[in-house]
Order: structure tokens, then sequence, then C-alpha cells
């Protein structure tokens, strides 16, 4: 699969660039950024995956967390995919910031003209970490997932739903409970249809409360800030919180006094983050 490199920049001893490549999941063309730490001059390291929020890019992540000197640090190679598929035009798709076009949702749409290229799972969970092994010294077996909001949304849910591809699970400010908000229930309907048993294979707290085996997943941690406007109508971390108390499954629940949705919130405690991933990726 072929790689077209958009720009690379030496950073605390490794390296930030951005790719960008023909999707076969999306049918579209994809960018992404990596972070190659230096250790990975002399061996593969593990790979964390950030999946961005609404409106942001492959860009965001890596411009404004502050991430890189704690992950050449530890020697963790960082990926930011896209948030959603561009260079097509569907109707409705910018219409709304909250759907469509940086918009994603990280779920694989079922609902036309949304299924044809709004397959956001396969690229993340399949092509992607593919991607990634065929064109950077990447240990693609010692993978974890972290996001924030809609990415945190499908850092939950991709991680809980492939338990056997990651090892590691963190979020900042997720939307935890998307079937019981005006976000995921627009997104949902769009995406998916009517159908909410079918909205639940995509609710981090619906796919807590199904698990059978949930004290062998890994443990999660959350962070939400306290003064998130988006906190009480489209975030709901109580709700997962409950249904991993219910299920006996371990989680991390922190929350910060003053801090709000934004990247000053995420820069605060992206090494935190970092270090909880090590520890599952670096055993």
């Amino acid at each position: 699969m072929s790689l077209e490199t958009l720009g690379e920049h030496a950073c605390f001893g490794g390296k930030v660039g951005f790719y960008r490549h023909d999707s076969a999941s999306t049918g579209t063309a994809m960018r992404f950024a990596v972070f190659t730490p230096p250790q990975a001059t002399e061996r593969p390291v593990p790979v964390l995956y950030f999946l961005a929020g609404l409106t942001c890019t492959e860009e965001t992540f890596m411009m404004k967390a502050g991430a890189q000197r704690v992950a050449a640090e530890l020697g963790l190679m960082l990926v930011a995919p896209d948030t959603s598929p561009r260079g097509i035009e569907l109707p409705g798709d910018r219409d709304h910031w909250d759907f469509g076009v940086a918009a994603g949702f990280y779920l694989d749409a079922t609902r036309a003209p949304w299924s044809l290229h709004y397959r956001m799972a396969s690229y993340v969970v399949h092509e992607l970490p593919s991607l990634i092994a065929g064109h950077f010294p990447a240990d693609t077996a010692r993978a974890g997932v972290f996001g924030h909001s809609m990415g945190g949304h499908g850092a939950l849910t991709l991680g809980l739903t492939h338990r056997d591809r990651y090892r590691s699970i963190s979020a900042f400010a997720p939307i935890a409970a998307p079937m019981q908000c005006p976000w995921g229930e627009k997104a949902f309907s769009g995406y998916l249809g009517g159908d909410r048993a079918v909205w639940a294979k995509h609710d981090a707290t619906a796919i807590m409360r199904g698990l059978d085996d949930a004290a062998r997943g890994p443990q999660i941690l959350i962070d939400q800030g306290l003064a998130d406007p988006f906190l009480e109508r489209e975030l709901k971390p109580q709700l997962f919180e409950a249904a991993c108390d219910e299920a006996g499954y371990p989680l991390t629940l922190r929350r910060h006094v003053g801090y709000d949705h934004g990247y000053y919130f995420i820069s605060t405690f992206i090494a935190d983050h970092l270090r909880h991933h090590a520890h599952a990726l670096l055993a």
C-alpha cells in the first residue's frame, strides 16, 4: 500500500510526520499523523492510537496535546487518524458541525449514502494498523487506544469490542453513553438508522452492560473536567461508571474542578495517560 509523505519534522529526538494514502475502507484519500520516538531506530516500538473529537483533523492532537516529550521518554509511537473521510460530497455532510465531515464517530455506517464511505471503525481497527506495520518501525501487537470527546467514545467502544487488538484504553471527556445524548442520537440515526439494538453495539455504556467477562479487560482511565460545558447534556460519564461498577470492570474515572473540554485540559493530563498505556504496553 503506497503512502505519500506530506511533511516530517524532528521532535524530541524522534519525528512527527503527516501522511496521505488511498483507503480501501473509505474509498477516499485519508490522512494521518505519526510521532516516531527515538527508540524506534533500534527496535520496533508499541503503538498508541489517538482518536480526536468533533471538528478535528489528524493535525489537532499532534499540534495541541503536548504528548511528544513523554512519548519520546517512554518509547511510544503515537498515531492520529483524521476524524472522517474527506474529498467527497454527500447530502448534508457539511450542514452541521456534529455530523458528516469531521464527525465520523468511529463506526461503520450502515445507512445509505454514508455506508459507502463512512467506515471509520474498519479503517481504525484494521486498515490503519496494517499500514503502520508496513511503513513504520512499530510493534503493532502491542497497541493501545485513547481519544477525546467523540474520539473518547471511539476509544471506549473500539477498545472494548476489540480487546484482542488493544492492550490499553483511556479517554478524555468521552461521549460515554451516546444513545442517551443529542450528539449520539443524531449520529446514530444518520449513520445507522432507527434500530436502537444496532446503536447499542456502538455505545460504551451498553457494551459494558453486555460483557460477560468484563473483569478480563484492560483497566480504563478516564479524565473529565467539571467545567466542561458538554458534561451533563452530551458526555454522561456517570452512566458508564455505573455500568462498570455493575460489571466489576476496572475503571479509574477522575473528575477535575475548573477544567473544560479543550486541549488545555488534555495537555494537563496527557502524561498520566501515556504512562497508563506504557504500563500495559511495555510490560
